[in-house]
């Protein structure tokens, strides 16, 4: 990076010498403008942008070293390696340019042999013009207008005299074609003549060829990009409201000059804005400040200065940097991982890693259709799935083909709604969170007493998760399109229960959530929906790609996202795996996520299946155990909680019994649940009086009639 001298305590800026600097480097860029155009790398149809006036800082500073200094010897040149990959790059890029222009060399010669010809004609009869002087027929017509014979006269004997001398040029000229013409062909080699056929065609050919119609067609175009100096950035920020240049204490000012970024693909500045003006304002100016730099708003970045809440540094590229793809997934390397340490997720707009701390967290991944939700949720879910001592759980309500490989690592799995070989899908997500709450809850018991020693803080450390004797190693939950299970009728109810709770608790005991959905806005109403606001708002990590509206993304990023400039549907929809990444860091930064297609997941999965197997830590379903749990009986056990002599109870009355007496089973059972449940096989719900006060339950005899018709069936 080009090291950045501060400024002092009172911000103001020496322009003298910067003034001095801006001719250097202003110099340096015309330098070097003109090496490239002269060496055929660049093409340009048009210009964009006029030559800046004085004072106008160029974008292109020479890149410095650590002190400052450009390196003696360029950074390509300075070591064997270096030498060698350079070396490569020219020879690379030289023979594709020669195997480029050598397929269309047929071309290139029917397109020389014509243009050569009309240059011989117009070759031709320029000479002719020249031989009759031309020019100076409209003065002779001047002085015939004139009436003035003395000085026609003398004008017509200078162009005779003109004529003469010419014509016997243009004679010469014929001849020496006409007689040398032959004897050269008679007693030159072959290569001679062609090298002289072949310059006298190019020549011709270039004379007779329009400047906007090209023989050679360039095998390389760089791409236009707008450059960006002070003026247009001061004309950017005025424009957006956030100065003015004429009212006192309201300029904009800059907290270092302009130069190139360290990865060569953008131009960085720190602003200073006026006092009174904030970060934040900034960051909302986003779209207003591209119109004044005359960009797309997709190449602007505005990043803040924790020395001020004034300063920020911007950052414009000279094209869109999230057009292109973050590239396959270092995964790929199926190298064991360590939840312990970030997982890589993608690259941010300037090309730097961008990692995801899993361990503490919840993270919520929500886009539109086929943005790329799925492979984001499912990349973390790889990274999980190589460390061997991670036990994973999976849950798609969608029942996509994207997650169906988890199979051979996952502790337990669901896809779909639909009836399975496994059992109900509804039924083994009840019955998973039921054993992750019943396994949170235990692992905040033990490790409360455990000594100090072994658990300095009581909260999990790597060494007892991966530590057999203590059974509490790190889980992950992975629940895509999570807002089917909230939309399962009364078997929601529990399931959203179970879901907020553990939102809220798992992460600190070692159970990481991973959740996505295309629907963050909720489902229904009532008590289901306001279960689904609370899941949904208490993941502290969220990573939004495209959504339809601003609310959307807001709902998605969290409350105020929109208001700190951040919204997800300003993404363009051909960017996918593109999103927004808020709370991971103190930046939210706009990810290119990296790729693992179905190929790419199988892959890791059978290696990851084998690092489990060498560990001895495949369980559950992967291992071939079987988990699904035996059916209750919800009559028998409402039945068995109704006290002897009883006539009924009420429904509060009962979910607190079974709650108590049956844990395993309706820890989380609620009366609303266990009415819906019974009254389905007939049971009314009537009044039952406890301590003179009738709410709504069951009777013992309509419980005990359900029980001998289902006997009966």
């Amino acid at each position: 990076m080009v090291p950045q001298t501060p400024p002092p305590d009172d911000h103001n800026f020496d322009w003298t010498a910067a003034e001095a600097d801006v001719k250097n480097v202003v110099d340096l860029d015309k330098a070097r403008t003109t090496r490239r155009t002269e060496s055929g790398d660049t093409h340009f149809e048009v210009t964009l942008d006029e030559t800046p006036e004085r004072g106008g800082m160029p974008v292109e500073a020479p890149p410095s070293g650590a002190a400052g200094r450009v390196p003696i010897v360029p950074v390509g040149w300075s070591t064997w390696p270096n030498i060698k990959h350079s070396i490569r790059q020219t020879l690379a890029v030289f023979g594709y340019r020669c195997g480029f222009h050598a397929l269309r060399s047929p071309k290139y010669a029917i397109l020389a042999a014509f243009w050569a010809l009309v240059g011989a004609f117009r070759l031709a009869g320029r000479q002719i013009k020249w031989w009759w002087v031309t020019e100076q027929y409209s003065l002779r017509q001047a002085t015939a207008d004139a009436n003035d014979p003395a000085m026609w006269l003398k004008l017509h004997r200078e162009v005779k005299a003109t004529r003469t001398w010419r014509f016997i040029v243009l004679t010469t000229e014929a001849l020496v074609i006409a007689v040398g013409g032959p004897i050269l062909y008679a007693t030159a080699p072959w290569w001679a003549l062609a090298l002289i056929l072949v310059g006298v065609v190019a020549f011709l050919a270039h004379y007779g060829r329009p400047d906007d119609r090209p023989i050679i067609t360039p095998a390389t175009v760089a791409g236009r990009f707008r450059r960006v100096n002070p003026d247009i950035i001061l004309r950017a920020y005025y424009a957006a409201g956030l100065g003015h240049p004429d009212k006192p204490h309201q300029q904009i000012s800059f907290g270092s000059t302009m130069a190139r970024d360290p990865s060569g693909t953008g131009s960085q500045v720190s602003i200073d804005l006026p006092y009174g003006k904030t970060f934040d304002e900034a960051v909302k100016a986003r779209g207003a400040i591209a119109s004044g730099l005359d960009v797309a708003i997709s190449q602007v970045f505005i990043t803040r200065d924790f020395s001020s809440h004034r300063r920020h540094t911007l950052w414009v590229a000279d094209r869109d940097p999230l057009s292109q793809g973050a590239g396959r997934t270092p995964l790929l390397r199926c190298k064991p991982t360590d939840i312990w340490q970030p997982a890589p997720f993608g690259l941010d707009e300037r090309g730097n890693k961008v990692e995801i701390l899993l361990m503490w967290i919840s993270i919520m991944i929500a886009a539109q259709p086929r943005q790329g939700k799925t492979f984001a949720a499912r990349l973390l879910g790889l990274y999980a799935a190589l460390d061997p001592y991670v036990k994973i759980t999976v849950f798609d309500g969608g029942g996509k083909p994207d997650w169906r490989k988890f199979a051979l690592v996952a502790d337990r799995c669901a896809f779909g709604l639909a009836m399975t070989r496994d059992g109900d899908p509804a039924e083994i997500v009840l019955e998973a969170l039921r054993e992750i709450k019943a396994d949170v809850q235990d692992r905040y018991e033990r490790l409360s007493k455990l000594p100090v020693d072994v658990c300095p803080e009581g909260k999990l450390t790597r060494e007892i998760a991966r530590d057999p004797k203590y059974k509490m190693p790190v889980r992950i939950v992975l629940l895509d399109e999570f807002q089917e299970y909230f939309d399962l009728g009364d078997t929601s109810k529990e399931i959203a229960s179970l879901l907020v709770y553990l939102v809220k608790v798992a992460p600190a005991a070692g159970v990481i959530f991973v959740d996505a959905t295309q629907r963050p806005s909720g489902v229904g109403g009532g008590q289901v929906a306001s279960q689904f606001i609370s899941f949904r708002d208490n993941h502290q990590v969220r990573f939004s790609l495209r959504t339809g509206s601003w609310q959307v993304s807001d709902l998605v990023l969290g409350s105020g996202a929109y208001s700190e400039g951040h919204d997800s549907s300003t993404l363009l929809p051909s960017y996918k795996g593109v999103g927004i990444l808020r709370g991971a860091s103190d930046a939210t930064p706009t990810v290119r996520t990296y790729l693992a297609d179905a190929d790419d997941a199988e892959k890791i999965l059978i290696e990851a299946r084998k690092l489990r197997e060498a560990a001895g830590t495949l369980t559950g379903m992967a291992a071939g155990e079987d988990v699904a749990r035996a059916a209750r009986d919800v009559l028998a056990d409402v039945r068995s909680v109704i006290e002897r002599g009883e006539t009924g109870a009420q429904w509060e009355e009962i979910a607190t019994r079974l709650a108590g007496r049956l844990p395993e089973a309706y820890a989380d059972t609620t009366a609303e649940a266990i009415s819906a449940q019974v009254r389905a096989f007939g049971v009314r719900s009537v009044d039952i009086k406890r301590a003179g006060k009738a709410l709504k339950g069951a009777k013992t005899d309509d419980i005990d009639a359900a029980i001998t018709r289902r006997k009966a069936a």
